[in-house]
């Protein structure tokens, strides 16, 4: 087996973690398990820092436990102040919960015959017949409220000035509930660590807490530090929200262009995490990006990486290609190649007009495409000028004023690209 905390602290994913839990790796195969909210159908890219924690925990020869939050996606947000987890039904959870399987199958091994195969587990299924009464009594005597109030994330909501409204006896209580799922896979599953992020410490190390006053047992702790990007934005955002695993929902050429517009320091950094390439061969992409940092070849390799392993190699292959295309000697054979996501992706925020297919079957002159039918320009005359200045392309060949638009122009049967000069581009759609 290798050392699973040594791989950790070459890559930058450990930031803390119990004492003598290296040991405990080092001695035999271990359980250890990380929490997903299933309020969605699918993951998103802040998931995806546990989920490599899990990877490499597999990778390294141990057992890796993904725990779905069916109870307490049942609850939704604690807080109340978050619209992304509403309350869910059982059969809406048991949905995303198989969406989320379906994802963590491109990183972890469920299939394998091997003691260390990945196992999936829900919440909800040891939650749902606990009476109330019975978990006041088998499990909140065992803490106290001075031991819950100590944690640095209720004191932070405690003292807060602006949290006016205070703290939900739901929310405070939270830890409670995910300390509990600790010491039940502890006994059910032998799982003696939980994973997270570095904001889940209070609430693992009241799961260790309950191992030792009820299970008898040592529970041990690891988390990992929360990604941040160094121009001080959000990881994980775009404009359009989450970057989401699922490719209904985030398309694999927006997925590829989070990662290849990722700055040189967040880059290196990333690739450390998000890849499973190994210490050497990531230290020799990054010398020879240092070499020659305008050709990217670190977010490059990055966003080849992530794609492929998220979404396919073929589509990885689409992106790329989508990428370079705006740039190729041969774009109008190219562009046809895209299927209409992609073409949208990439041609995202530029103007468009829309053309009957009746008035285009007509004939489309250039100066109604680039005026009198679209308004792109802001007159008849402004287009004969451009035109006679060889400045208007059509799919990125110059035309001139006799020029007339055909089905032959149709990308997708349906769209045409025109530029004017270098900085202005507009779509015609025909339908």
């Amino acid at each position: 087996m290798k050392n699973f905390i040594e791989e950790l602290e070459w890559r930058g994913m450990l930031h803390q973690s119990m004492p003598g839990v290296e040991e405990h790796l080092l001695e035999a195969m271990r359980s250890a398990y990380v929490g997903f909210d299933p309020t969605a159908d699918s993951l998103h890219i802040g998931n995806l820092v546990p989920i490599m924690l899990l990877a490499h925990y597999q990778r390294c020869g141990h057992k890796p436990v993904a725990l779905v939050g069916g109870a307490t996606g049942m609850i939704g947000d604690p807080s109340g102040k978050s619209s992304e987890r509403n309350l869910l039904d059982e059969k809406t959870l048991r949905h995303n919960q198989e969406s989320i399987k379906k994802q963590l199958s491109h990183f972890l091994d469920f299939e394998s015959n091997d003691a260390n195969a990945a196992v999936l587990v829900n919440n909800y299924d040891w939650m749902k017949d606990f009476s109330f009464l019975e978990f006041i009594r088998d499990v909140g005597k065992h803490i106290t409220v001075n031991y819950m109030m100590a944690k640095d994330s209720v004191k932070s909501r405690i003292s807060s000035e602006s949290d006016s409204e205070g703290m939900s006896f739901t929310e405070f209580t939270y830890q409670l509930v995910q300390g509990y799922d600790f010491l039940h896979l502890y006994k059910e599953n032998q799982c003696t660590i939980q994973m997270g992020g570095s904001d889940q410490w209070g609430n693992i190390t009241t799961g260790t807490e309950l191992i030792r006053r009820i299970g008898n047992g040592k529970g041990f702790a690891i988390t990992c530090p929360l990604i941040t990007k160094s121009d001080g934005s959000k990881f994980g955002k775009s404009e359009g929200g989450n970057v989401w695993l699922d490719a209904k929902r985030t398309s694999p050429y927006k997925f590829y262009q989070y990662w290849l517009n990722s700055s040189d320091e967040d880059a290196e950094k990333y690739i450390k995490i998000f890849t499973f390439l190994n210490e050497e061969e990531i230290n020799e992409i990054i010398r020879s990006h240092k070499e020659a940092p305008h050709l990217r070849a670190l977010q490059k390799r990055l966003a080849e990486e992530i794609t492929t392993m998220v979404h396919s190699k073929d589509d990885f292959e689409n992106a790329e290609r989508a990428s370079n295309i705006l740039f190729s000697k041969t774009f109008k054979e190219d562009i046809k190649t895209l299927d209409e996501t992609t073409f949208l992706d990439v041609f995202e925020g530029v103007p468009q007009a829309h053309i009957s297919r009746s008035d285009f079957d007509e004939g489309l002159d250039m100066i109604g495409a680039l005026a009198a039918k679209t308004n792109f320009l802001n007159s008849n005359g402004e287009a004969r000028r451009a035109l006679k200045e060889n400045s208007v392309s059509v799919n990125k060949e110059k035309v001139t004023e006799d020029y007339r638009l055909s089905a032959d122009d149709l990308i997708n049967n349906t769209y045409i690209i025109l530029n004017k000069g270098r900085r202005n581009t507009y779509i015609i759609k025909v339908e």
